[in-house]
């Protein structure tokens, strides 16, 4: 039994400082659910991950990442007629970052409810997506829509992180309705401080209700309780990735049936590894490199 199923976008990401004068830059991939992806697969939990990516190199690196990481890409679908979609990331001030995507058309978001399979969702544990999906297009929303209801028709546990990314909304009510609507299916709910005017109306509908709060740590109300834990303090090198990171730990520590402040402790910590690398999931902890209290 896989015990998460998770679907979105992968990315192809460059790293540079300065493309216009730079010789040299860094490749890699991305995604907050492929983030969440290798985080739990890294702590011995089985994963799946689906999505589309293009008959490209960009598309050819993700699957090979993501299957010498231990998850099942066998849904993955590979699109002969979009590219895998593009970030392109400058590093300017400190920590300060530019950062333009190329995703129109791509092939992650010609994502359908077709290529969703319901068996593997409903064999496993946890469902988790994000806002993301939704925000790509008409057929990536229905996916992901679709996706809920076969899991909550099975029982499976709906998680979902609201990752509000303005800039792949129209405007600003759209997203309010669209997240909201997606956010009312969840068991699990993920959302940073900022993010909570746009689901207020249906936070109470969350048997977990988890917020994040950046170097403040973040909280949990779990059946009416509250719980806290703090960030690690490290030095932040880049803080991509940081969410899909925590969300990975604290999923762990559910289904470990851990206490919800070991969980947000989980989820703190891989968050700590994440923003510590030069990269959203390279460089999160196995099992044995997590701290003794989040172990």
């Amino acid at each position: 039994m896989t015990e998460v199923f998770t679907l979105g976008e992968a990315l192809g990401v460059l790293s540079a400082d300065r493309l216009r004068h730079d010789t040299e830059a860094r490749l890699d991939i991305g995604g907050a659910e492929l983030t969440t992806a290798v985080g739990l697969a890294r702590l011995d939990h089985s994963v799946c991950w689906l999505g589309r990516v293009g008959a490209d190199e960009f598309g050819s690196r993700v699957v090979t990442v993501l299957r010498g990481e231990g998850i099942d890409v066998s849904h993955v679908q590979r699109d002969p007629a979009a590219s895998t979609g593009l970030t392109v990331r400058q590093r300017r001030i400190g920590r300060a970052g530019h950062v333009v995507h190329y995703r129109g058309g791509s092939a992650g978001s010609r994502l359908g409810p077709g290529d969703i399979p319901a068996r593997a969702v409903q064999a496993a544990k946890v469902l988790h997506l994000t806002g993301i999906t939704p925000a790509l297009s008409g057929t990536a929303w229905s996916a992901a829509h679709h996706a809920v209801k076969l899991a909550k028709d099975a029982g499976v546990t709906v998680s979902v992180d609201v990752n509000h990314r303005p800039a792949l909304w129209a405007d600003r009510q759209e997203a309010v309705e669209a997240l909201a609507e997606l956010a009312a299916g969840a068991d699990v709910l993920f959302a940073n401080a900022e993010e909570l005017p746009l689901i207020e109306p249906v936070m109470g509908a969350a048997r977990e209700l988890v917020i994040t709060r950046g170097a403040k740590g973040a909280s949990a109300t779990v059946n009416g309780m509250r719980y806290d834990a703090p960030a690690a303090p490290v030095t932040v090198f880049d803080p991509d990735g940081a969410g899909g990171a925590f969300v990975a730990g604290y999923l762990s520590g559910l289904l470990e049936e851990l206490h919800p402040t070991d969980r947000l402790r989980r989820g703190c910590a891989l968050a700590a590894f994440t923003v510590t690398s030069p990269s959203s999931w390279q460089g999160l902890p196995t099992r044995a490199e997590l701290p003794p209290l989040t172990f």
